[in-house]
């Protein structure tokens, strides 16, 4: 049913942006904030309410545009690979090890999931040298194709990745050059700091998240909690108005083509633009 596919779609996107929201690992923004010891681990929890409440109120309103028909039930017995319950405990592990470096050695936190990425690698070899010993017990994909960590980190988008790296750049080059002091003067000076943190959630529909924070660090304010808070929320949910401002709009758009498409995500950014002010509300 295109119609139930394509709405449950956008839901999506809406709840990857709000659950991301409100944990230092939920989004590369939060990260971002967390990791220049602006905000502290835990107080980025504050911002669980906004955030659900964002992304109810469109949930709600695309509830009743969805048929009221139900899909027919599939049986399919799902079995976990060799090794899958230890790398589900290692990914639950970098997350505290993270965490606790951070939080008593104040070891930056890209270090701590750079070690569970290479407990994990490690962890991969011995996944492939399994499956190579026991063909017998695998299906024939697994067969034809066994485990590889390494296949799967040359998967990565480093044309996302190469994007954001050219993006950074440039709000560096901005910055050295004076420009951003400029512009943080107008809109701080100009709207206030509130109205300039409402502002960002609409910037970042239209050029993503990611380089709209960048720029937000990079024009060096002294901000209170509550207004870090406010323009981490912003920045998160503001992503899900457009199906361009977030890479989870971006990607559900290469994976469901024709069913999910920017046209398709715009007939209903007025029920998130509501989720987002009242979100926004909701914090303040």
């Amino acid at each position: 049913n295109p119609k139930f596919i394509a709405i449950s779609l956008i839901n999506i996107v809406v709840a990857a942006n709000a659950g991301g929201a409100f944990s230092p690992f939920g989004d590369i923004t939060t990260l971002m904030v967390w990791q220049r010891g602006l905000v502290d681990f835990f107080d980025f929890f504050y911002l669980f309410t906004p955030s659900l409440v964002s992304w109810l109120i469109p949930a709600l309103f695309m509830s009743f545009a969805i048929p009221k028909k139900k899909p027919k039930a599939t049986k399919e017995v799902a079995r976990i690979k060799f090794g899958g319950k230890v790398v589900t405990c290692m990914f639950g592990g970098t997350i505290a090890l993270t965490v606790a470096l951070h939080q008593t050695l104040h070891v930056p936190p890209f270090l701590g999931m750079m070690t569970g990425l290479g407990c994990l690698k490690t962890y991969g070899y011995f996944i492939r040298r399994y499956e190579l010993r026991h063909k017998r017990q695998l299906t024939p994909e697994e067969r034809k194709h066994p485990f590889d960590i390494f296949l799967s980190l040359k998967r990565v988008e480093w044309d996302t990745l190469m994007f954001f790296y050219g993006v950074m750049l440039c709000v560096g080059g901005i910055g050295a050059l004076g420009y951003l002091a400029t512009l943080s003067e107008a809109l701080y000076g100009g709207i206030g700091t509130t109205g300039t943190h409402v502002l960002v959630g609409f910037l970042s529909a239209i050029i993503d998240n990611i380089p709209v924070m960048f720029a937000v660090l990079n024009m060096e304010q002294n901000h209170s909690l509550g207004q870090w808070l406010l323009v981490t929320l912003t920045a998160g949910i503001g992503g899900s108005m457009l199906s361009i401002g977030s890479a989870a709009g971006v990607a559900l758009m290469g994976q469901a083509r024709g069913v999910y498409t920017f046209f398709t995500h715009l007939k209903w950014t007025w029920a998130i633009t509501i989720g987002y002010l009242v979100g926004v509300g909701t914090h303040i």
